[in-house]
C-alpha cells in the first residue's frame, strides 16, 4: 500500500509540474490583419494604441506569454500616458478630460486584462492545439495521483476514528518545509489569478473545450479557477470520506458542500450564461457577495427581465430573512459548513492544516476586531454605492464610490479572501478567511451568539483531556476547556463543522439545536463577549 501511495505522489507531482510548465510554452504574436480585426472589434479609436501594438506584437519572433504581455502592457501605458499629458495640458481650457478618457484603454483600471484578451487571440502552440491531451497530462494525472495517494488510507489507517497520532510529526502538517512550499505555490497562484491573469492564458486553452460545452464561450481565468476549485474539492472530498468515515455527520456535510459548490456555484451560473442570462450563484449571500449591489450588477439584473428581477429579490430575501432565520434554528453551520464554497474548500483542501488555528487570547481579540471591521467596511461601501447609484453622484460625504469599491476589491476581495485566506492554509490553518475576514461569517456569528437554538453540549464527566477537540478546532476555540467543565459551547466564531465531536474518543461533544433557555449563562451576555464566566472566576 505504501508503494501505491508513493506512486500516486509521483504521478501527482508530474501532473502538477506539467500544469505549471505549460505556462511557459506556446508562441504569441499577431499579423497586421489580425491586429486590425481585433482593434475594429474592440472599437478602439486611438491611433496611438494601434501604432504601439503594431510595433510590439506584429512580429515574426516567438514570444512567450511573459514577453508578449510585457509588450502589450507597455503599449497600453504609452497610449494612456499620451492622453494623460493632453488632459493635463488642455483640460482647464478645453474640458479635455472626458474626450481624452475615451482614448484610454483599461478594463477595471488594469492594462493586464487587455493583454489577456489579446493573448487569448494571439496564442498558438502545443497546449492550444492539444487541449484534450493536455487536460489528461495535467488535471488527469493530478487526480489519478491524488487518489492513488489517498485511497490506500482505507487500509493503512486501520479502524475508523481519529487517534491524533502524528499530525504534528510530518513536515506537510507541522509547518515544515513541505507546508511552506505549498504556501508559496498557493500564494503565487492567487497573485497570478487576481493580478496577472494574462500569464495564465495557456491554462484557459486547456479548458476551452469544456467551457464551450457548458456556456458556449472560451474559458476565462475565472472558469479555470472554478473548474480547479471543484476538482480539488471533489478529490479532497474523497479524503474526507475516508478520514471521517466513522462519522455520518461529516459524510453528509461533505456531500452537501460538494453539491452546492459544483451545482450552484459552478454549473448553474455557466448554464445560465450559455442562455444569455446573468450567471448567478443562488447560494452566495451578501455581504460575502460584496458586489451584489454595485451599479454594474444592478443594471445587469434590472435589464435581464424577469429572471434578473427574481435574482435581485432573491438576493435581498436571502440576506435579510433566510440567513438569520436559518441561523436561529440551525446556527451558522447551515451556511458556513454545509453550503458555502469558501467553507467547502477549507474543509476539503484545508483539512490537513486545521490544527494550525491559533488558540491564543490575542488571536481571539484580533479575530473579533478584524472580522467586524470588515463587516462595517462592506456595509459602508454598499451604502455609498447605493446612494451614488440612485442619486447619480460620484461620492457620499466625501467618500468616492469608485474609490471605496476598488479599495474593498483589492484589500478584501483579492488579498484577504484569496491570497491570504487560502494561500496561508498550511501555516495559519484552513479558516483564516472565515475566522478573521468574512463579513457574512461576522453577520451569521452575531445572530448565532445572541439569538439561536444551536449549541455544542459537553459531558465533562466523560472528558479524558486528550486534547483532540482543541487540536482539530479550525476556529481557534479551546474546546477542551469547555468540555472539562461540562459547559455548552456558544461562540460566534463556531461554524459547527462538528470535527471536534468527530475526533472525540469518548463522545463528550454533541451538536444540538435546542430551546434558547439554558443555552447560555445570562451573565455572559451582559459581559458582551465570548469569555466563559468560570474562567474569569478561576483567574480571580
Amino acid at each position: 500500500m505504501k508503494l501505491i501511495k508513493q506512486t500516486g505522489l509521483i504521478v501527482f507531482l508530474i501532473g502538477l509540474l506539467i500544469f505549471t510548465a505549460s505556462l511557459f510554452t506556446g508562441s504569441f504574436s499577431f499579423t497586421e490583419k489580425e491586429l486590425d480585426a481585433f482593434i475594429a472589434k474592440k472599437g478602439y479609436k486611438s491611433e496611438i494604441i494601434k501604432e504601439e501594438l503594431q510595433k510590439a506584437i506584429v512580429t515574426q519572433e516567438n514570444l512567450n506569454i511573459f514577453q508578449f504581455s510585457k509588450r502589450v502592457r507597455n503599449a497600453v501605458e504609452v497610449n494612456n500616458q499620451h492622453y494623460n499629458d493632453l488632459i493635463a495640458k488642455y483640460n482647464a481650457a478645453k474640458n479635455w478630460k472626458k474626450k481624452g478618457e475615451q482614448y484610454q484603454y483599461r478594463i477595471n483600471g488594469k492594462p493586464h486584462t487587455i493583454s489577456y484578451e489579446i493573448a487569448k487571440k494571439a496564442g498558438s502552440g502545443f497546449v492550444k492545439e492539444n487541449a484534450g491531451l493536455m487536460w489528461f497530462l495535467t488535471f488527469g494525472l493530478c487526480i489519478i495521483g491524488a487518489l492513488l495517494f489517498i485511497v490506500p488510507n482505507l487500509i493503512l489507517l486501520g479502524k475508523p476514528g481519529i487517534k491524533n497520532d502524528g499530525i504534528y510529526l510530518e513536515s506537510a502538517t507541522n509547518r515544515g518545509w513541505i507546508a511552506w512550499l505549498v504556501l508559496v505555490y498557493l500564494v503565487s497562484f492567487y497573485l497570478m489569478l487576481y493580478f496577472m491573469p494574462d500569464y495564465a492564458v495557456n491554462w484557459t486553452f486547456i479548458l476551452d473545450p469544456i467551457s464551450k460545452a457548458l456556456n458556449g464561450g472560451e474559458a476565462s481565468q475565472w472558469f479555470v479557477y472554478g473548474f480547479l476549485y471543484c476538482t480539488i474539492m471533489l478529490t479532497m472530498g474523497v479524503r474526507m470520506f475516508i478520514k471521517y468515515r466513522h462519522n455520518k455527520y461529516q459524510i453528509v456535510r461533505t456531500i452537501s458542500v460538494l453539491f452546492f459548490q459544483i451545482v450552484f456555484a459552478f454549473l448553474i451560473p455557466e448554464i445560465m450564461a450559455s442562455l444569455g442570462k446573468p450567471g448567478y450563484d443562488f447560494k452566495n449571500a451578501f455581504p460575502l457577495d460584496y458586489d451584489f449591489f454595485w451599479e454594474w450588477n444592478l443594471k445587469s439584473l434590472t435589464e435581464s427581465g424577469g429572471i434578473g428581477i427574481f435574482i435581485l429579490v432573491w438576493g435581498i430575501v436571502l440576506t435579510l430573512i433566510i440567513v438569520p432565520v436559518m441561523v436561529y434554528f440551525f446556527g451558522k453551520r447551515w451556511y458556513c459548513s454545509w453550503v458555502c464554497g469558501c467553507g467547502g474548500l477549507a474543509e476539503t483542501l484545508g483539512d490537513p492544516y486545521r490544527q494550525h488555528s491559533n488558540k491564543s487570547l490575542n488571536a481571539w481579540k484580533l479575530e473579533r476586531w478584524l472580522i467586524h471591521s470588515v463587516l462595517v467596511f462592506s456595509l459602508v461601501m454598499t451604502l455609498v454605492t447605493l446612494y451614488c447609484y440612485f442619486s447619480g453622484t460620484s461620492s457620499f460625504l466625501g467618500i468616492k464610490s469608485q474609490w471605496i469599491k476598488d479599495t474593498y476589491s483589492f484589500l478584501i476581495g483579492a488579498w484577504f479572501a484569496g491570497v491570504i485566506g487560502t494561500g496561508f492554509y498550511p501555516i495559519f490553518g484552513n479558516r483564516v478567511w472565515c475566522r478573521f475576514g468574512c463579513p457574512l461569517a461576522a453577520y451569521l456569528g452575531f445572530v448565532q451568539r445572541f439569538k439561536s437554538r444551536f449549541r455544542i453540549t459537553t459531558n465533562g464527566g466523560q472528558c479524558i483531556s486528550c486534547g483532540n477537540c482543541s487540536t482539530y478546532c479550525e476556529q481557534g476555540i479551546d474546546v477542551r476547556a469547555y468540555a472539562q467543565k461540562g459547559e455548552n459551547i456558544v461562540r460566534s466564531s463556531c461554524v459547527g463543522c462538528g470535527v471536534c465531536s468527530a475526533v472525540c474518543p469518548r463522545g463528550v461533544l454533541k451538536l444540538e439545536n435546542g430551546p434558547e433557555t439554558g443555552r447560555i449563562n445570562p451573565t455572559e451576555i451582559l459581559l458582551g463577549n465570548d469569555v466563559d464566566l468560570m474562567s474569569l472566576v478561576n483567574k480571580k
